[in-house]
């Protein structure tokens, strides 16, 4: 990232903790107040906290990996920064464009062709038609589906479907990268293409906080690692630090060791 970088926060989570509930809205609800009905006591709501108490904030021009195991809250996480998530508990403030790579095929409609879909996925990403008008090219060509791409969705594999989802979506260079666990889709092909795409960003976005099991891939892109285990953050530091104490090579430090 050449020049002077800006430290300045970007991200800011402070004490933010997110709780869903797990009962369904409904029978659920009517047998609860059933039974509260011939209890002494009113019954606990039932819900799970997914993420507890996290702090942590994210300079500008920093690449920081989450990692941990599955159901730890790395997800989530990502969704609050992102603004789809609001805390329970706490906030979360930032710092410029977000823009959250998940879900690649969010948004897509089988019955449309890949070109409409492609302009579909780009209005729910925010982008103008004539924004799109002026992608579209470079889109079709590093998907690989000139051939298909007024044909319908439908007719599609889900590689393809995959291929063009995250043409669109890394399509445009936002302030603050979110990627979440994207390299998993496509042929093995496509994997190293869109690794490659993704490093390309990283060297162009202004801040990037990425999900990932690759750890090879975040001790070569990432200037630190934030361990997550159970919704608290168990480790911050250096990427090989904390993947240590991921495999339990090492000792995780406490909480105010972190903050210093």
């Amino acid at each position: 990232k050449g020049g002077e970088i800006d430290m300045s926060t970007v991200i800011d989570v402070d004490e933010m903790s997110i709780t869903f509930p797990l009962s369904r809205p409904g029978l659920n609800t009517i047998k609860r107040k059933m039974a509260e009905l011939f209890s002494s006591k009113e019954l606990k709501p039932l819900q799970r906290t997914v993420l507890k108490d996290i702090s942590l904030d994210i300079k500008q021009g920093e690449v920081v990996g989450i990692i941990g195991r599955n159901g730890c809250g790395k997800s989530t996480l990502l969704r609050a920064i992102s603004g789809i998530y609001r805390p329970s508990n706490g906030s979360v403030r930032s710092s410029g464009q977000i823009f959250l790579l998940a879900g690649i095929r969010i948004g897509f409609t089988g019955n449309l062709t890949g070109r409409e879909n492609a302009y579909l996925y780009g209005s729910i990403l925010g982008h103008s038609k004539q924004k799109m008008d002026q992608l579209m090219s470079s889109i079709i060509e590093f998907s690989e589906l000139e051939e298909f791409i007024d044909m319908p969705l439908r007719t599609y594999s889900s590689g393809m479907t995959a291929r063009l989802g995250f043409s669109v979506a890394t399509a445009v260079q936002p302030e603050i990268l979110l990627i979440d666990e994207v390299l998993a889709v496509g042929d093995q092909e496509f994997k190293e293409r869109s690794k490659e795409r993704i490093l390309e960003m990283v060297g162009n976005a202004g801040t990037v906080v990425i999900v990932s099991h690759s750890f090879g891939l975040m001790k070569n892109i990432c200037d630190r690692l934030i361990l997550l285990e159970d919704g608290v953050v168990k480790a911050s530091g250096d990427p090989a630090y904390v993947i240590d104490v991921y495999h339990g090579k090492a000792e995780p430090v406490s909480s105010s060791q972190m903050e210093e």
